[in-house]
C-alpha cells in the first residue's frame, strides 16, 4: 500500500488528554468567576469530573497548571482591554481609556484577585501579574501619550490611580457604582495630565 493514500487517524488516547487538559481549565476558571479564589486540585478535579491523578498526569503541579491556563485565555484577556477609538481630545481619549480599562477590570476581577491571592506562593502568578502590569502601562501611554512628558512621580502616579488596585477600592471598599467610579477616575487623571 502506497503511503501517499495512508490518511491520519487521530490519536484516540491523545483526543482524551487535550480534552481533560481543556476541561480543567475549563472548571479552573468556573471556580474562580464563581468566587472561589484559590481552588485546590481537588476541587478542580471534581469539577471537571475527572480524577485527580489525572490532573497530575497532565500537570506535574500547580506551576505548571498556572502557565497553561495562561496560554490559553492570554489573548482574550488582553483583548479587553486593547482597542478602542483612540483619537480626539485629551479629555475624550481620558475618558475612554478609563472606560476601556473600567470594563476590563469588571469582567477580570476573579482572576485578578485569585491571581492576587496566590502570587505569594507561585513565581509564575508573580511573573504573570507583572507582564500583564507592563502591557497596561503601555497601553495607557498609547491612549495618552502625554503621560510620557509628566515627572517621574506624576508618572507613577498615573499608573496607580488607572489600575486594578484602585479600581477594586472605590467598587467594592469604597461601594461606588460604576458610573461613579470611572468619575473619580477620570478627574484624577485630569488633574495630572496637561491638557491640550
Amino acid at each position: 500500500m502506497s503511503g501517499d493514500n495512508v490518511t491520519a487517524v487521530p490519536d484516540g488516547r491523545k483526543l482524551r488528554s487535550e480534552r481533560s487538559r481543556a476541561a480543567f481549565i475549563k472548571a479552573a476558571l468556573e471556580l474562580v468567576e464563581e468566587g472561589y479564589l484559590v481552588p485546590s486540585a481537588n476541587i478542580i478535579a471534581e469539577r471537571a469530573g475527572i480524577g485527580v491523578r489525572s490532573f497530575f498526569r497532565h500537570f506535574p503541579d500547580m506551576e505548571t497548571f498556572f502557565l497553561q491556563v495562561d496560554e490559553t485565555t492570554r489573548d482574550a484577556t488582553v483583548a479587553l482591554f486593547v482597542g478602542g477609538d483612540r483619537s480626539g481630545s485629551l479629555a475624550d481619549r481620558i475618558l475612554h481609556a478609563v472606560e476601556r480599562h473600567a470594563q476590563g477590570y469588571e469582567v477580570e476581577k476573579n482572576q485578578i484577585l485569585s491571581t492576587a491571592a496566590q502570587s505569594w506562593r507561585f513565581e509564575v502568578l508573580r511573573k504573570n501579574y507583572a507582564r500583564y502590569q507592563r502591557g497596561l502601562r503601555r497601553d495607557m501611554e498609547d491612549w495618552l501619550p502625554e503621560i510620557k512628558d509628566l515627572t517621574p512621580v506624576k508618572r507613577e502616579a498615573v499608573d496607580a490611580i488607572a489600575s486594578f488596585e484602585m479600581w477594586h477600592r472605590l467598587r467594592e471598599h469604597q461601594r461606588l457604582s460604576k458610573k461613579a467610579a470611572i468619575e473619580v477616575v477620570v478627574e484624577l487623571l485630569t488633574d495630572l495630565v496637561p491638557g491640550d
